[in-house]
């Protein structure tokens, strides 16, 4: 783990945000100058700036609430990179302020770590969790996305009367459909598995402790405790706790040198939320999965694991209702078309948004911290209602 370095502060005028953030992308961090995913040069229909302009001017006013980072790119290019200050410190004086990292209202702790640029990711480090597991099944082929699950773990205790729970693939945990009862609907109840997870001694342990209640592979439950099993099983197969082998896997190669990641008790990593990187490493993260795992002449994620986690493996995460948002592995897909993903996205409590349209070559990465009001506006919706749109 690296704390790191504090990026040099930018302005909020537009054009002196975006010169300094391609010197630093261009320069430092090799963002720019990525080519498409099928690596033709055609002309796009640019995403129109007024839009983007008048985003800014609403985040401004307070309607998406608590926002700190808006950046849009299109073909590599800086469209719009806005900084927004929040005084945490202030607003943390009204809830508890227990110093201790799951405490979300610390402000050394939340939404950045200990006064750097390194903002929390939340569950957007699932969608990198599950990069990690893709290179490391791909150079440890005895194992694969079908490898059940609880043989893995046999230093911990579980129901072995379980049928079910025997039949946990890895396949079943990236797709949240493990089978397990897990509640994490409202992270305001104490009953919610996750937070409940968080303050416990042994994560491993309490997701391996949990019943099943429906047949794996079949339904969508989301489930934090699930991605805490993947970044185990990252380092059963590779022998190599997973911070250590990001930074010899991903960070390195993208050159991402700065980031810091949650440790639990017992000495594993948070997989399922506790990553932090800057705006300008998630913006990488979104480049690579765009060109299909591939970052300048090197393959760094393969190409079929990229495309199935971008892939609605699930096709509605709730049939209920008529948005029919796909899942793929630890990764979302807000929107896709006879199975053919048009844009897919990282998702994270607060705010934290990684989203990416292929077919437009577009990325837009929002952080934030909306964790107790819900704003006027959600910048979630953005990219379907205000930016798309221009482009059709």
């Amino acid at each position: 783990m690296n704390p790191g370095k504090r990026f040099s502060h930018v302005t909020l005028l537009f054009f002196l945000i975006s010169a300094a953030f391609v010197s630093c992308v261009s320069e430092n961090d090799g963002v720019r100058g990525q080519s498409a995913a099928d690596g033709t040069n055609t002309t796009l229909q640019s995403v129109d700036p007024a839009v983007l302009d008048s985003i800014h001017a609403e985040i401004l006013a307070g309607e998406y609430g608590l926002i700190d980072r808006f950046i849009v790119l299109q073909s590599g290019e800086v469209l719009a990179d806005h900084k927004y200050d929040q005084d945490y410190e202030t607003i943390a004086l009204q809830y508890d302020t227990a110093n201790q990292q799951y405490n979300y209202d610390h402000p050394e702790w939340h939404p950045y770590y200990k006064q750097t640029d390194l903002h929390t990711l939340q569950s957007v480090t699932k969608s990198v969790t599950s990069a990690l597991l893709g290179i490391a099944l791909n150079e440890n082929t005895q194992y694969d996305i079908h490898t059940q699950v609880i043989p893995l773990f046999g230093d911990y205790a579980y129901d072995k009367d379980d049928k079910r729970l025997a039949d946990i693939e890895i396949e079943d945990l990236l797709t949240m459909r493990s089978g397990l009862e897990w509640d994490e609907e409202d992270y305001d109840e104490a009953t919610n598995d996750c937070i409940i997870l968080e303050a416990s001694d042994d994560w491993i342990q309490y997701v391996l402790s949990r019943p099943t209640d429906t047949v794996p592979g079949v339904v969508f439950e989301y489930n934090s405790g699930a991605s805490v099993l993947l970044g185990k099983i990252v380092r059963i197969i590779t022998g190599q706790r997973i911070d250590d082998y990001a930074e010899e896997r991903l960070f390195g190669p993208l050159g991402i040198k700065e980031y810091y990641w949650k440790e639990t008790p017992r000495g594993e990593m948070d997989t399922e939320g506790g990553l932090y990187l800057s705006s300008e490493s998630l913006v990488k993260i979104g480049q690579l999965f765009m060109n299909n795992g591939r970052w300048n002449d090197d393959q760094i994620v393969p190409e079929d694991w990229v495309s199935a986690s971008t892939s609605p493996v699930v096709g509605d995460v709730n049939p209920q209702n008529d948005s029919s948002i796909g899942y793929g592995y630890q990764w979302w897909v807000p929107e896709h078309t006879d199975g053919k993903t048009e844009i897919f996205a990282g998702n994270g409590y607060g705010g934290q948004f990684l989203m990416v349209v292929p077919r437009h070559e577009l990325i837009v990465v929002f952080n934030g911290w909306n964790i107790h009001d819900r704003p006027q506006k959600s910048t979630w919706r953005v990219l379907q209602d205000r930016i798309l749109p221009t482009l059709k």
